[in-house]
């Protein structure tokens, strides 16, 4: 199933995040989570998936302003991807970081 209010997949009737009920099978265009990582895997986490040329977006997690404080050491990038490529960025996944299994 799909929640359109967290973007991510998964099994059951009910969103396991926000609890949302409103949940949906996934369309080939829904952008699903796959995965937080931080600054220094992220961008090779985008390179590989350019490389395999699956579509992706990321948004930033904390943002310039935290950023400028803490460092870009602590940012952390969440990335999503089409329904439609999200086994396979999966797949990418699970064999770069093998402990987000």
């Amino acid at each position: 199933m799909y929640c359109e209010k967290c973007n991510i997949l998964f099994e059951g009737k009910k969103c396991p995040v926000c609890g949302h009920k409103k949940v949906r099978e996934p369309v080939d265009d829904d952008e699903c989570f796959l995965v937080d990582k931080e600054m220094i895997w992220g961008e090779m986490l985008a390179d590989v998936l350019k490389q395999n040329e699956i579509p992706f977006f990321y948004k930033k997690l904390l943002g310039a302003g935290i950023t400028v404080k803490v460092g870009t050491m602590m940012e952390r990038y969440r990335f999503f991807v089409p329904f439609s490529h999200f086994s396979k960025a999966k797949e990418i996944v699970e064999s770069l970081f093998p402990e987000t299994k």
